[in-house]
């Protein structure tokens, strides 16, 4: 009797589509499993510098940790009273947010069979910093608006394009209204 060779995985830009697709049924059958929370750990540590640690997240049921946590800095440049040892927090939100457009337009290209070559983006964001510097204004904190271009090499057209990135749950995140709970507590 002849054995079944086993299959390779088919693989479209780097993601397993089969595994992509047996992560839908699983949710399909149980939506418990898309609950996922994220966290991290921040220290201040002096200045404008600080450092936060990362390393565990809960998804698919169960608490999940990394082999090594991830360490990531913020400062300022000196204009904004920093050290410029590390990007400001804008910057790391505009970063989480080309990551996470990025990311999902190659996960949902790749589960439609679309072959992307290559992918360049740029972000600008502009904002005011007179309530930062808690001066007088009519402006509220924050950007103003942030644009996200994309150069993508393949044979999709843009329209297509744009609308697999906006997946992007970062992208719904910044462009929606996310409450955001700030607590307080003495040592």
């Amino acid at each position: 009797m002849l054995k079944n060779p086993k299959t390779e995985p088919t693989v479209v830009n780097g993601i397993n589509v089969d595994q992509w697709f047996e992560t839908i049924d699983a949710v399909t059958e149980d939506a418990s499993l898309a609950a996922f929370e994220f966290s991290l750990d921040n220290i201040w540590l002096g200045g404008g510098l600080n450092r936060s640690s990362i390393n565990t997240f809960y998804g698919a049921g169960e608490e999940h940790s990394r082999e090594a946590p991830h360490f990531f800095d913020n400062d300022e440049p000196p204009v904004l009273f920093g050290t410029d040892k590390s990007a400001n927090p804008a910057e790391f939100l505009l970063h989480a947010l080309v990551g996470c457009i990025t990311t999902s337009l190659v996960w949902h290209a790749s589960a439609r069979g679309i072959k992307i070559e290559k992918i360049e983006t740029r972000a600008n964001g502009g904002m005011d910093a007179r309530p930062i510097l808690d001066l007088p204004s009519d402006v509220a904190p924050g950007f103003k608006s942030i644009e996200v271009s994309l150069r993508v090499k393949s044979k999709a057209d843009s329209k297509t394009l744009k609308e697999l990135a906006e997946f992007s749950p970062i992208y719904h995140t910044i462009n929606g209204k996310t409450p955001v709970e700030i607590r307080v507590e003495s040592y």
